[in-house]
This record gives structure tokens, C-alpha cells and sequence, in this order.
């Protein structure tokens, strides 16, 4: 068995990447990505390497030499480069394509050992390489029977999304044995090549005979859980260094992207913090349904859209303000603020993150479970000199619920010092007792004018990608000075139109948090079961956990992504746990929950993948 490479490629989208090397030199993690492949091939039983080469074919050719690993290397040019797409390139190696069976590979790919060693493998003699079809794929897809025969090569222009469950994506490595190229892929490749011309793709061949002959072609089904990218611009370079990184830098990776984890379909968040149950499928439709206008058109100004929070949360709209997710609010309330700010350690640090940490005074809860009160708080500031108070409630990463008329104590204590009042109530909905333990209500925001509210509509409400928070207090001048600072247009449209429809769904919304309140109990009868985990009952919907020996939060972690897939929050670097080990786990659905207990109890067991 012979491998051919086709790296004649310019690689123009790589931008300055490719500026002066072939597409293939590209490093990924400490490697380039033909001598990552190059390895892989030399675990195997390959006679030789053919390589057709184009774009600084020089350079690749300097690189790799004569030989691999003792593997004689061949190198066919394509001079045409520039103008060929890789129909020509293959054409080109066609005589070597009929003198051994070949592995055909294209040099941008990156891919784990297991999928060269399982197509080997596969006892077929033509096969396809294919992945189940995910967002991220782009170019050539194909359908499959119940066999694997494939039975249509689908290319862009006749791609059809509804029709996504179908389709598999070519990963653009094959196996041809040298009968099949010399009785069927290269006297199609010829004649297509003499009647189409040099700028067409070899996958047109490939659907030409699936279509004459389902039988003589087969697809090769990579596992799920396989690992490869298609590394055809910078965004896929950033990609495939997370997925590919070292046990080193896996962890950090991940964690530095803070979201878009959209991009990883595979990967299980445990990490950020959302409502699985809510918006409904209904509600979905419904966005869906004015998805083309939404696109299409801008979306209302500031002023419009808090009126719409205004019905949304039946505030009195001058009392509110909008915003771009609530880190967009908490930012500019921050940089508003005199003084010091009285603040609870370990804390959701988005605020501690605005200003300067000599602008805090941090009172740190240092008993075990991190459970504070109301008459803890106002003990603790009695005697500090702050001019504004923040309570997270409940505290995140702890899930400490401080209950509603303690709350309006301290919103008492606060106004009689004139100490401004920051209460955020982003998993308020969370608690027992759900929405009723809300303060978002006009005589609340009017009896306190110290008082302001912060919530996030992302998190409990779902919709993360929306980008939706709101800020409410009876302080005119406060609202009316950050509504200056924000943008006119600083909310999309999708969320504009989520906050107009809400209404109509808000008992759907009651019930999923009622449903979070239930799977939260369950979830922690089960993972207090973990014998290296001391969780801390919370009433949000996520657990802090301490991890106990053998194991640390880091390690706990670690394993958890590269052996599972599922990622949590290390703690580890947060202020107030004293170098303690921590980790914050999320409470999703009943399925994923299980998928994540499971997984610990492998761990515990000493079981990886």
C-alpha cells in the first residue's frame, strides 16, 4: 500500500500563514500538520510516498526529503497550481494511483491516530472516509444506506439544511485499491477531467460512479468521538489548537474561549450556566418563524427595547436599563461608582474584574460550606467605610440563598447609611420558591431608591447566545447616566424580538425553573455519592464541590475533558478558597447529569477512555 499527498495547495484564506509555505506546514500545537500526518503514516506498512506538490513545493520538499522513517518519498508537480483545482493535482498522480492500492490523503487535514489505523483496517478495499454531519463541516457531503453503500456525493450548491440528519461529510482521506482506480476512478477521472477541465474537485468523479454503481464504493463511518479539523483559515487553526492540544495546555485552552463551545459539538458544558428547559420547542418555532425578518431588519433603539423589558418584568420602563448581557450593565455601573465597594469572597468576580481591587473590601466567608446571612453581612460592614454593598443572591460559585426578607433587611440597613445597594439576582429563579423570591418589583425599587437590581436573562431564562441583562433602580440619574454610555443599538433583534413574545410563554418559563428545583435534589443525592467530592447544597443550578485526595480540582478537570469530553470550572484561581480545591458543576438535564455521574464514577474507579 502506497499513501499519495496532495499539497500543491496556496492556502489563501490562511492569510499571512501561508505568505511564504504550503498550506500543510501550517503548525498545529508544536507541529506541523504534514509531519503530524507523516508520523501517523510511518506507524504503518506503507511502501512509499507520493506527494504532488505546487505552492513553495520547494520548501515541502526541503523539509521532508527523499525519505520518511525509511519510507521512499516521490514528489509529482503541479505547475498549474494557481489556476488547477485538485482534480488536476490527482490526475497528475494518476499512474501511480494504478500501480498499488493507495491511501489518498489531502495535506490540511488533522486527524487522531485511530481513524488512519481503523480505515486500515476496514476490511473493504474502496472506502470513503465520513463523519456525521455537525455545523462546523463545510464542502462535499454524502448519504449512506443502512450498509454503508454510499448512495449520493451531494456537492455545496445542492446542499438542502433540512436535510442535515442525512448527510455525512468527506474527511477527504480514501482508500482505493489499484483495481479500482484502474477499472473505474481513472478512466472517469480522465474523461471528466478532458470535459469539465482542470478547475473541478475529484469528489465530482467520486459521485459520478456512486451514482453508476452504488456497490463498488463504501463509506467508512469515523466513531463520534474520533478527533479531526479541516484546516482551511485562521479560525480553523485556533480550533484544532484546542482540540489537539497537549495534556499541558488542553485545560487552558478551552477555558481562555470563554463560550463558543458551539464550535465543539462533542464537548458537554458543565462549565457555564443555563436552563435546559427553557425556551420550549413552541417558543423556539416561534423565533425561528421570524428568523428571515429578524435578520434583515435593524432592531429598535435603547428607549424601544425597555419598554419591551418594561412589559417583560412589569417594571416602570424609566426605571430600567438594557443590556448586551449583564456584563455589559455590571461594567458601566462599576466604572460609576465612588468608593469602596463592600463585596462576599469566593464571588462571581465579572465585578471585582471592573475596577481596581483596592476599590473593594472583601469580607471572606471561610467556613466550610461558604454559607453567609444577612446579620453575617452587616456585621462585617458595620464599621468599613463603603459606599456600596453587592450581594450576589444566590452567591455564585457557592449557591448561598439569602432569604427575601433578610434581603429587604439589608436593603434597609443600606439605605439608612446611605450605602448604595447592588443586589444580582441571576439565579434568583432557582431558588425554592422560584420567581416569588425576585425584588424586581416598582414598590420595592421606590421604598430603597439605594437599591439596584441586576439580572441576567441569559442564564436562568436560557438564551445565553441572545445576549440579554437588565439593570433596574429607582436612581434616575444613575439610569438615565448609563443609558448614555450605551450603545443606541446594543440589542439585537433575536433578543428584541425574545422579550416581546416572552409573555405569552411565561408559565412554560415557571415550569422549567420548577423543573431545575427538582432535578437539582436528585442531582445531589447522586453526586454526593462520589467519594471524593464534598458537595455544597446550593440553591442555584450549580453545585461547589471540593475535591478531596487522590484527586485535585486541576486533575479532576483535566480528566474529565480528555477522557470525557465534558468540561467544569476549575476554582482553583478564584479569590477566597485559601488554596483549597474547588470546582463549580452546573446542574443540566436528568441525561447529561447522568452522562457527567457516570463519567465520575469512572474516574473513581480509576477507569479512563
Amino acid at each position: 500500500m502506497q499513501a499519495i499527498i496532495l499539497a500543491a495547495g496556496m492556502g489563501r484564506r490562511l492569510g499571512e500563514l501561508t505568505n511564504e509555505n504550503t498550506k500543510c506546514m501550517v503548525n498545529i500545537c508544536g507541529k506541523t500538520l504534514i509531519e503530524r500526518l507523516l508520523e501517523q503514516i510511518s506507524e504503518h506498512n506503507f511502501k512509499q510516498i507520493v506527494f504532488v506538490i505546487g505552492y513553495f513545493g520547494d520548501k515541502l520538499k526541503s523539509l521532508i526529503g527523499n525519505n520518511y522513517k525509511d519510507i521512499p518519498v516521490k514528489y509529482v508537480e503541479n505547475p498549474d497550481y494557481k489556476t488547477t483545482n485538485n482534480i488536476y493535482s490527482l490526475y497528475l498522480a494518476k499512474d501511480y494511483l494504478l500501480k498499488d492500492d493507495t491511501i489518498l490523503f489531502e495535506s490540511d487535514l488533522i486527524i487522531e491516530n485511530t481513524i488512519l489505523n481503523d480505515l486500515i483496517n476496514n476490511p473493504y478495499a474502496n472506502l470513503t472516509t465520513v463523519a456525521k454531519y455537525e455545523n462546523w463541516m463545510d464542502g462535499t457531503v454524502i448519504t449512506i444506506d443502512e450498509e454503508n453503500n454510499i448512495l449520493s456525493f451531494i456537492p455545496k450548491k445542492e446542499f438542502v439544511f433540512s436535510n442535515t440528519d442525512k448527510y455525512y461529510k468527506t474527511v477527504n482521506i480514501y482508500k482505493f485499491s489499484s483495481s479500482f482506480s484502474e477499472n473505474h476512478y481513472i478512466p472517469f477521472l480522465e474523461a471528466y477531467s478532458r470535459t469539465m477541465g482542470k478547475n473541478e474537485y475529484y469528489e465530482d468523479v467520486l459521485r459520478v460512479i456512486s451514482f453508476l454503481n452504488h456497490s463498488t464504493l463504501k463509506a467508512h463511518v469515523i466513531n463520534p468521538e474520533q478527533k479531526w479539523y479541516e484546516i482551511d483559515d485562521i479560525q480553523d487553526v485556533d480550533i484544532a489548537q484546542t482540540l489537539f492540544a497537549n495534556n499541558d495546555n488542553i485545560l487552558s485552552n478551552y477555558q481562555k474561549r470563554f463560550g463558543g463551545y458551539w464550535r465543539f459539538p462533542k464537548l458537554l458544558d458543565f462549565c457555564y450556566l443555563v436552563n435546559p428547559y427553557f425556551p420550549t420547542e413552541r417558543m423556539k418555532d416561534e423565533l425561528k418563524s421570524y428568523f428571515d425578518t429578524l435578520l434583515s431588519n435593524y432592531p429598535s433603539s435603547l428607549n424601544v427595547n425597555c419598554l419591551l423589558v418594561s412589559k417583560f418584568f412589569g417594571i416602570k420602563h424609566n426605571y430600567l436599563a438594557v443590556g448586551n448581557g449583564a456584563a455589559e450593565l455590571i461594567k458601566e455601573l462599576m466604572y460609576l461608582l465612588p468608593g469602596k465597594t463592600g463585596i462576599m469572597f469566593p464571588a462571581f468576580e465579572e465585578y471585582y474584574n471592573r475596577k481596581d481591587s483596592n476599590d473593594f473590601i472583601p469580607y471572606y466567608v471561610n467556613n466550610d460550606s461558604f454559607n453567609y446571612t444577612s446579620k453575617d453581612i452587616m456585621s462585617f460592614f458595620s464599621d468599613k467605610k463603603i459606599k456600596s454593598l453587592l450581594l450576589i443572591n444566590p452567591d455564585n460559585p457557592s449557591g448561598n440563598f439569602i432569604p427575601i426578607n433578610d434581603v429587604l433587611e439589608i436593603a434597609s440597613w443600606t439605605n439608612k447609611r446611605n450605602i448604595t445597594f447592588i443586589l444580582d439576582e441571576s439565579f434568583v429563579d432557582f431558588s425554592e420558591g422560584s420567581v416569588l423570591n425576585s425584588l424586581l418589583k416598582n414598590e420595592i425599587l421606590e421604598q430603597f431608591p439605594n437599591m439596584i437590581i441586576i439580572k441576567s436573562i441569559s442564564k436562568s431564562y436560557g438564551v445565553p447566545g441572545l445576549r440579554l441583562g437588565i439593570l433596574a433602580s429607582n436612581n434616575s440619574a444613575l439610569i438615565n447616566q448609563i443609558k448614555k454610555e450605551l450603545s443606541i443599538w446594543n440589542i439585537n433583534s433575536f433578543a428584541e424580538y425574545f422579550m416581546q413574545i416572552f409573555n405569552k410563554y411565561e408559565k412554560d418559563y415557571i415550569n422549567a425553573c420548577n423543573k431545575i428545583i427538582s432535578v437539582r435534589a436528585e442531582f445531589l443525592k447522586d453526586i454526593s455519592q462520589i467519594k471524593y467530592l464534598r458537595v455544597i447544597p446550593s440553591m442555584a443550578n450549580y453545585f461547589l464541590c471540593e475535591v478531596k485526595p487522590p484527586f485535585t480540582a486541576t486533575e479532576l478537570t483535566f480528566q474529565l475533558l480528555n477522557n470525557f469530553n465534558i468540561l467544569i470550572k476549575n476554582c482553583k484561581s478564584k479569590c477566597g478558597f485559601s488554596n483549597k480545591e474547588f470546582v463549580r458543576i452546573a446542574v443540566r438535564s436528568e441525561e447529561d447529569n447522568n452522562r457527567l455521574l457516570e463519567a465520575l464514577k469512572k474516574i473513581n474507579n480509576g477507569i479512563t477512555l
